[in-house]
């Protein structure tokens, strides 16, 4: 049997290897069969983090297991990764899995490239934490217990001037139905530093990149910048969208440019719906925001807008060109906007790669964004890579598998070509769906008028836009599906995965009467309810939630009136001018006949006039007119926290008016 050829490590090496705490190293062993590593599951979660087991080990954990019937079994492979990312971890743990030697290349490993520590959260969906947990469930689970929950919430697309649901997503069902874990969101730098710790301080080899790579017969030489060379049985291309293995292998490719570039940041800061929602993507005319509850009190959010790359802001000047993009959008925008540091704001743009037919030559492939980089509006990227990995790992075992049964030498490229053959459809598929939606979150028009510069006039008619009622009933129609298809099209092929969810994994009792009324999911806010005045003469009033303490608005101090009194010394306000009650926490204003009249303002700048004696109900972000000499004009707000930012220009909360 030939003999496949592992060049030793070198001794002195000025790269630096990667300390983490609570690993404890050991001998690599002989693979296990599939079988024998499912049998060892327990066994893993009852040891102190072992990554796989020794060699004796291995005989005797193996006893009672089915194993090819030869002589001896093949040498285990040697697989060299370039890039150290969460494709090239999940893929390196997957393959330690199956007991082969492997070895990561990363240029800096205590960051994440691209952005560094600030690119923040990543969604991980069912499809991939049903992936890692059939990799390793020890590993699956410690990402789960770490991530937040947003698939057990409403997520969902809302227009982005009213702040109105559009279209509301449940990717809870699909999960649940298909015994998958429901989605989460963790930060990358916490899954980054899981996913090292399981693979290894041993294999992953710091401050290095791979520069370019030979090809020998039965190896493969991997070249770092500094000249050092490794050798292995395959190279897998994990090191991004600007991947160097992609480079060598196909030539130089231009990345493709979406059109837009993006700003994202970190608040801390708490919507009174975080209970009842999880991610909101808020639709625009050339361009989108997208905001997700991260956990630990704070929200994540991106700022799309489309212009041509290479564009650059003032000093300090991000958070201020934001406010002017979005200006006029709803609360939902600017609260987080506001709420966020200066120096938390990042800029990018966004590149895609088309998928290709072939993803390797001979010994090479790649994998995740080295071959597919797509856009991040299904938040899907991250969760290919981790299917890719699986798959690629499970392909490289039944090389294994059938050498050992064989007696042959280990088959390196069938298998490589069997995982693209696997991958490239899903992949493109879904590659195809987040280009899709940024078309859509970004062509979006509410009314006959957007975007037509001199009929833009039509826009105060109010007229739904054709689109907007066509795409409602596609997406409606399409929507369960495609998520479906998604979230668990890939689960199939997860071998030795029982069908099962968390008991923790559970939704609201109400979670399907939310995705139906609206009406439900306003009261459920947990918030409080706040008038916060437009001027700087008068103050915020809270809103009380107590159907038997009714708040009277009027000139003057109506103390002896069941209820709150609160004076507003406004030309135009009436003694008694209206009164605003609570009942099933919803709240309603009346006009008490007042000489000049309640205005309400909905959240499409509808102005209308409150009919005397007859309660209105009104809604987050409407605004309330007292008089019509704009004089006592007030933003109705619901918060979670009351900021410190209670006087000032406007005395405003959070967002200007």
């Amino acid at each position: 049997m030939a003999l496949l050829h592992t060049a030793p490590l070198p001794s002195s090496s000025p790269h630096s290897k990667i300390h983490l705490p609570a690993f404890t190293s050991g001998s690599l062993s002989l693979v296990l069969s599939p079988s024998a590593l499912h049998n060892n599951i327990k066994q893993r979660r009852r040891s102190s983090r072992r990554v796989v087991a020794s060699a004796s080990d291995a005989a005797a954990g193996s006893a009672g297991t089915a194993r090819p019937n030869t002589p001896a079994s093949p040498p285990k492979l040697r697989i060299l990764i370039a890039g150290g990312g969460i494709g090239g971890l999940v893929f390196a743990l997957a393959a330690k899995r199956k007991g082969f030697d492997v070895l990561v290349f990363e240029k800096d490993v205590s960051a994440i490239r691209g952005e560094g520590q600030y690119r923040g959260p990543i969604q991980i969906q069912s499809n991939a934490l049903a992936a890692l947990e059939a990799i390793d469930p020890e590993v699956a689970e410690e990402v789960m217990e770490a991530g937040c929950i947003t698939g057990d919430r409403i997520n969902g697309l809302v227009d982005g001037i009213s702040g109105t649901w559009y279209i509301k997503f449940d990717t809870f069902t699909p999960a649940v139905e298909r015994g998958l874990p429901v989605t989460r969101v963790i930060s990358r730098m916490t899954l980054q530093e899981i996913l090292a710790r399981a693979v290894g301080a041993d294999v992953i080899v710091n401050d290095s990149t791979v520069v370019d790579f030979t090809e020998d017969g039965d190896r493969v030489t991997v070249i770092l910048e500094n000249g050092q060379r490794y050798e292995g049985d395959l190279l897998v291309g994990a090191d991004g969208i600007w991947s160097k293995v992609r480079k060598i292998l196909f030539g130089a490719t231009e990345a493709s440019y979406s059109g837009y570039t993006c700003y994202t940041g970190i608040a801390d800061f708490v919507p009174p719906d975080i209970e009842t929602v999880g991610y909101r993507v808020f639709l625009g005319h050339k361009q989108y925001f997208v905001s997700s509850d991260v956990g630990a009190g704070k929200m994540q959010w991106y700022a799309f807008h489309k212009e041509p790359p290479g564009g650059t802001d003032a000093p300090n000047g991000r958070k201020e060109r934001l406010l002017k993009i979005f200006g006029g959008w709803c609360d939902n925008v600017i609260d987080l906007l506001v709420a966020t540091n200066e120096d938390a704001i990042l800029r990018r743009d966004i590149y895609d790669r088309v998928p290709i037919m072939s993803w390797g030559r001979g010994r090479v492939t790649l994998l995740g964004d080295s071959v597919h980089a797509m856009q991040p509006n299904m938040g899907q990227g991250g969760c290919m890579a981790i299917e890719d990995s699986y798959q690629l790992a499970l392909e490289l075992e039944k090389a294994w598998i059938e050498s050992a049964r064989t007696g042959a030498p280990i088959d390196i490229t069938s298998p490589l070509k069997r995982y693209e053959n696997e991958r490239r459809l899903r992949v493109a598929i879904v590659y195809g769906m987040a280009r899709m939606a940024a078309i859509m979150a970004s062509t979006y028009r509410p009314y006959l008028g957007v975007g037509l510069g001199p009929l833009s006039f039509l826009t105060k008619f109010r007229i739904p836009h054709p689109g907007k009622v066509g795409g409602r009933f596609f997406i409606k129609l399409a929507m369960p599906a495609m998520l479906s298809w998604v979230l668990g099209g890939n689960s199939s092929k997860l071998e030795g995965r029982s069908l099962s969810c968390r008991l923790s994994d559970r939704a609201s009792d109400q979670l399907q009467r939310w995705f139906k009324d609206d009406d439900a999911l306003e009261r459920a806010l947990s918030g409080e309810w706040y008038l916060f005045p437009t001027n700087g003469s008068l103050q915020p009033i809270h809103l009380i939630k107590d159907e038997k303490m009714p708040i009277i608005i009027g000139n003057q101090s109506h103390a002896d009136m069941p209820g709150v009194s609160v004076v507003l010394p406004s030309p135009e306000v009436a003694d008694i001018h209206a009164c605003i009650s609570c009942k099933e926490n919803a709240f309603f204003l009346t006009n008490m006949q007042s000489q000049y009249g309640t205005w309400i303002i909905d959240n499409e700048g509808r102005r209308y006039l409150v009919p005397p004696n007859f309660s209105v109900r009104f809604h987050p972000s409407n605004v309330i007119e007292f008089g019509s000499d704009k004089k006592a004009i007030f933003r109705v707000k619901v918060l979670k926290t009351l900021p410190e930012n209670l006087t000032g220009e406007g005395r405003q909360i959070l967002q200007a008016a």
